[in-house]
């Protein structure tokens, strides 16, 4: 696909995810505008794009703020003209005890989460159905499929952007635009870097993690971005409402055979 003059949006993309997913696009050769809450992140990736590619605008964005995301649109319609593709990436999260937990904690996740999801989705389909034209991928979760304990607020989040976009998907079809959802699993963002820090043995801690992955291994975010790109191209172009899972098959095991006693039943059939 040519992706000269095609205009992408991603939030949260000074970091982890969100900065794999706007290198493909740079690297591709897409203008990409770089929404992030923290301005040193989002100013130094898109330095380091615009020096590597010569893509790459930072506009200082906080997604759970309906004004910041119509301010966001309105940068990349401004300065391109056009908007053709938003990846809602930018998202929070944290882990504690469900009865611990306070209003302010479950707000923190789901309006970051799932009502950013929204609000940037809702100012840019304004633009996408103007043109007739457009793509929505939101960065979901392997927590669409199944969770871990103390995540409640996070899972309950990234399950709404699920259905969110599946409902987006059939309502605007007709107007030309698709909207789909790609559910990472563990990905070499920060977040592996700190589970690796915290753990009083590094190796017993990537082999229970690796010990969940068939493919043994975390993904790059890279490797997410790749699935994006595809998802915003014409060669998805029958896609929408699908949720991908770029997880190592995670999400496709039933037990880990590796930690299970399965000799006695070798041979053996259920009835």
């Amino acid at each position: 696909m040519n992706w000269d003059g095609h205009v992408a949006v991603v939030t949260g993309a000074g970091s982890g995810i969100g900065q794999g997913i706007a290198e493909c696009f740079a690297e591709a050769g897409a203008e990409v505008v770089l929404a992030e809450v923290n301005p040193l992140r989002g100013q130094a990736v898109a330095a380091d794009l615009q020096d590597r590619f010569g893509k790459g605008l930072f506009i200082q964005t906080d997604v759970s703020k309906a004004a910041d995301c119509k301010a966001m649109v309105d940068y990349a319609v401004k300065t391109y003209g056009r908007l053709d593709t938003l990846v809602n990436n930018a998202g929070v999260n944290f882990v504690k005890p469900t009865l611990e937990m306070d209003e302010a904690d479950w707000d923190r996740v789901v309006n970051v989460d799932l009502k950013g999801t929204f609000l940037c989705s809702r100012y840019a389909l304004e633009v996408m159905a103007q043109q007739r034209s457009g793509a929505i991928v939101n960065i979901a979760s392997v927590h669409t499929v199944a969770t871990l304990s103390e995540a409640a607020p996070y899972a309950a989040a990234k399950g709404g952007v699920a259905m969110l976009t599946r409902a987006l998907a059939i309502e605007i079809a007709p107007l030309g635009i698709r909207v789909n959802a790609v559910s990472p699993g563990l990905t070499d963002t920060q977040i592996w870097q700190d589970i690796q820090n915290a753990a009083e043995n590094v190796e017993e801690a990537r082999q229970h993690w690796f010990d969940n992955i068939p493919m043994r291994r975390v993904q790059s975010s890279r490797e997410v971005g790749n699935v994006v790109l595809f998802l915003a191209s014409d060669q998805s172009s029958y896609m929408t409402g699908a949720n991908i899972m770029t997880d190592g098959g995670m999400t496709a095991q039933l037990i880990n055979r590796a930690r299970y006693a399965s000799k006695p039943l070798e041979g053996k059939v259920n009835r």
